[in-house]
């Protein structure tokens, strides 16, 4: 059950088919991504002398070599740990200690961050590409192929640990539950490898379809129209902040979409009329879908044709809701006790399938926690109709959801609470029309104390990626708090919605 049978099943089939592309030119065929990632593999075990099971770390941007890196380790029988090329270096350093990566792999503007790693640009990089191929590893199904780190509430990341069989759960049922592939159609992976859009790379290699990377390496409203019209059978995976970034560039008006297949949508709530406004520009093509890290991509689904359905008396209760279970999964939701709630009440979604991880890396406690009662517990808040479209009605432990990225407001509390003059301080989020929400952080100082925002800007710098730290700074006399001296963030959200600021 080895992933790289995806990869290597096409090769044989379609050897001078193209694979990958960057922007619209064809870069690697199936044939040569095959021999590239197998040689690789080679001198991974040989060379290097890596054994089965060690963890090799991917710290890059996309680029061609991101897929022929993870298909070699697994090629080899190692497990691949994708991390978010947008990390600090302190960040980076905690994840590859933390599953004690053997090697890293890096793209270039990434050397500084890991210096110990090796550069996809380097002659080290070309020389593991000299070696003479060998047969795939043998790995169980429930062997780790990837380890996706996830941050807690408290801060500190945790590594999901998905096997082959997990991954390939997820590839069946994109698809059972999404589209049809064939050679010849194409994804744009304008999101990172590292997480959605690399995992739905998957099946689009296992039907001989094109991995296509954009040549500014991201997203970029008007280069994906142009891409959208340059190929055929395009398919592509944004969070909704790029879907509202795509309906406000000036290019959707003239855009080609005849070649446009299917967008699929998740990692953060889409907005009912953001929705709508999509649904008007691109058609019949929208997929929505709930999952998690924990069991990737692969919850809930809202299908395409549900996106379409306008007469449907309950058609924006629907698209407000992110869809039902898909095939092979179970949803429910439950209490604080976990049993099963009648439709309609709230409490925390739940889920069981082939797709949810075998656990945390090296944290039985909170492996234990998260799948009590054979069942992932999500955290998430939501509800479930009598038809069995769930609708997610809160985020429990206050994660703010910016750009498509999971942000952890502990995380920065504690960097702020670094400073000496910061006697206290909470973070929430606000709603923002083109991230989803935004950080805002309410800071306490210590008394004849002064902080200038540049001096907390700096700080979160140092110890926390860009992304995360707040875009306000609300310096207040006191935070409130209930009678245990928990902070009420419900009302700072209040005070926010009140008094909206910058």
């Amino acid at each position: 059950m080895n992933l790289v049978h995806l990869l290597l099943r096409s090769a044989r089939r379609l050897p001078r088919h193209p694979a990958i592309a960057v922007g619209p030119t064809a870069v690697r065929s199936y044939g040569d991504l095959a021999a590239r990632s197998a040689r690789l593999a080679a001198s991974l075990r040989r060379k290097l002398g890596l054994a089965p099971g060690e963890r090799v770390a991917l710290a890059m941007k996309n680029c061609p070599e991101y897929y022929e890196v993870l298909f070699a380790c697994w090629h080899a029988g190692l497990v691949a740990v994708p991390m978010n090329a947008k990390l600090h270096p302190r960040e980076l350093a905690y994840i590859l200690e933390n599953c004690g990566a053997r090697l890293a792999f890096v793209t270039p503007e990434l050397e500084r961050s890991v210096p110990s790693a090796i550069s996809i640009a380097s002659a080290d990089y070309a020389r593991l590409l000299d070696a003479g191929a060998e047969a795939p590893a043998e790995v169980a199904p429930d062997d780790p192929a990837w380890l996706f780190y996830t941050s807690g509430t408290t801060g500190v990341p945790k590594g999901a640990v998905l096997t082959h069989r997990n991954l390939l759960f997820a590839t069946h049922s994109y698809f059972a539950d999404i589209d049809r592939l064939f050679p010849g159609d194409a994804i744009l992976h304008a999101a990172p490898l590292s997480h959605g859009s690399g995992l739905y790379g998957l099946p689009h290699f296992a039907a001989g379809a094109l991995n296509v990377i954009p040549e500014s390496g991201g997203f970029d409203a008007e280069e994906i129209f142009r891409l959208i019209a340059a190929y055929r059978g395009v398919s592509f995976f944004a969070a909704p902040t790029m879907i509202v970034r795509l309906l406000a560039s000036p290019a959707a008006a003239s855009a080609d979409l005849a070649h446009l297949k299917t967008i699929t949508y998740g990692g953060a709530p889409m907005y009912v009329a953001d929705a709508l406004r999509a649904i008007e520009l691109f058609g019949p093509r929208l997929y929505q879908l709930f999952g998690q890290g924990e069991s990737p991509m692969t919850i809930t689904g809202l299908p395409q044709a549900l996106h379409a359905e306008r007469d449907h008396p309950r058609y924006l209760e629907r698209l407000a809701s992110c869809g039902f279970a898909r095939t092979g999964a179970e949803v429910r939701v439950v209490d604080d006790a976990d049993r099963e709630l009648p439709a309609g009440e709230v409490g925390e979604i739940l889920t069981r399938s082939d797709c949810v991880m075998a656990g945390y890396w090296d944290n039985p406690d909170a492996t234990a926690k998260t799948l009590r009662g054979g069942w992932l517990h999500t955290g998430d808040l939501g509800s479930l109709d009598a038809e069995g479209f769930l609708t997610i009605r809160d985020r429990s432990k206050d994660m703010i959801i910016s750009g498509g990225s999971n942000i952890y407001p502990r995380e920065i509390e504690e960097v702020l609470l670094g400073h000496p003059a910061v006697a206290e301080c909470s973070v929430v989020g606000r709603a923002h029309p083109e991230w989803g929400e935004e950080v805002v952080a309410f800071v306490v100082l210590r008394a004849g104390a002064v902080a200038a925002r540049e001096e907390l800007d700096a700080l979160c710098l140092e110890h926390i990626a860009r992304f995360k730290r707040p875009r306000e700074y609300r310096f207040v006399a006191s935070l409130p708090k209930n009678n245990y001296g928990k902070v009420l963030k419900t009302e700072l959200r209040r005070l926010l919605a009140a008094t909206p600021g910058k």
